[in-house]
């Protein structure tokens, strides 16, 4: 059973901090380039982040740029993604995924109230 299962969701105020985590079961995620993905509710998903196989991070939003930080645990097979000085326009469906395996997660709802 392959999948990803992300946590760590909920509802801060502006300017609070948040970690997210994606654990993936049935494959070891630190052999694929890996990214973080959010929704937000009327738009389309936009990329927020992507770290390579080698686990150098390559990619993050501009938006997001300075705020979010994402890592990988090889020995536990889980992704991060530390969020802080969050924003109201950060609120999204935040979910992990990986085009090289085909496979998304759930998500974790993160809400940023002002």
């Amino acid at each position: 059973d392959v999948r990803l299962v992300e946590s760590g969701g909920g509802m801060v105020e502006f300017g609070g901090s948040l970690r997210l985590s994606c654990t993936a079961t049935g494959v070891t995620i630190s052999n694929y380039p890996m990214s973080w993905v959010r929704k937000a509710l009327g738009k389309g998903p936009e990329r927020v982040s992507r770290i390579n196989s080698a686990g150098d991070v390559g990619y993050y939003l501009d938006s997001v740029k300075g705020r979010f930080t994402m890592s990988r645990d090889n020995a536990k097979n889980t992704l991060y993604l530390q969020m802080d000085n969050l924003r109201p326009e950060d609120t999204a469906l935040y979910y992990c995924s990986s085009k090289a395996i085909g496979l998304s997660g759930q998500g974790t709802q993160v809400t940023v109230s002002s």
